[in-house]
């Protein structure tokens, strides 16, 4: 169905404006996209922290994203994350 995506972490399908978008850059480092539109392969999580923890053991972010593990800095993503967590009433 259009406008749906699959959490990268518990696989759950939703509405893309229910989850949260990583991005893969042109430079290859991996950021959190707040309006969901910027350019680059994109990843979906549920503002959810148990979905990233289940995400970086599984991961799915380097492997959804197609870069190397070692590019994808799951402690920086998480620290981007919190404020994404905290305003959908989520706590980390």
């Amino acid at each position: 169905m259009p406008g749906e995506r699959t959490c990268a972490g518990c696989r759950r399908v939703a509405a893309r404006d229910e989850l949260v978008r990583l991005v893969r850059g042109g430079d290859g480092t991996v950021s959190v996209d707040l309006e969901g539109h910027a350019p680059g392969r994109g990843a979906y999580l549920c503002p959810d922290p148990a979905c990233f923890a289940v995400a970086r053991r599984r991961r799915a972010l380097p492997r959804a994203l197609h870069v190397r593990a070692e590019a994808c800095d799951h402690d920086r993503i998480e620290r981007d994350l919190r404020s994404v967590w905290q305003r959908r009433g989520f706590t980390s």
